[in-house]
């Protein structure tokens, strides 16, 4: 996705969560941020995105967003217990109507046979009580890792939370 085409996503979003008088806040491990980033660039944002949390090592998500250690060592920063514990503690922390967390390896070290590089998880969480977990694996560098990441939470966030599918709020 193009810088323009997540602008355009971007803008999509904050209209949409404007007219349910909603907000939306982060916890980005492996995107280190570029979700805000892009959100931000959304003239007016701050009417719908006050916060989010750039939780990349395993102590900030912790102290920040709630993430137990028990958590972390059993399943390790990139998994769904995690994502789904960041999604949860950014809600909470936030006072947001949404929430999105994203935690994975980008590269280009890091990577294992269970877990290669390219592997993100992503959480999706609504005041309301849903809850979405889902992994992605995806190709290229450092960089194209972390703008799909970056595009598939944005994307989701939209298609399953803000077109009424899952959310009711």
């Amino acid at each position: 996705m193009t810088d323009d085409q997540l602008n355009q996503l971007s803008t999509e979003i904050g209209v949409r969560l404007q007219r349910r008088n909603a907000t939306v806040t982060a916890a980005e491990s492996c995107t280190g941020g570029w979700i805000s980033k892009v959100i931000t660039d959304i003239a007016g944002s701050s009417a719908w995105f006050e916060r989010s949390f750039v939780t990349y090592s395993n102590e900030a998500k912790q102290q920040l967003i709630g993430v137990t250690a028990v958590t972390l060592e059993q399943f390790g920063a990139v998994s769904e217990q995690v994502v789904r514990e960041m999604a949860l503690g950014a809600l909470q922390a936030a006072h947001a109507d949404f929430a999105i967390s994203v935690s994975g390896i980008a590269g280009p070290d890091g990577g294992t046979a269970e877990k290669p590089t390219g592997t993100v998880w992503f959480g999706f969480a609504s005041a309301d009580g849903t809850l979405l977990t889902r992994r992605q694996l995806f190709a290229g560098d450092r960089e194209a890792v972390r703008r799909q990441a970056t595009a598939y939470a944005l994307q989701t966030l939209h298609d399953d939370f803000l077109e009424n599918k899952l959310d009711t709020v």
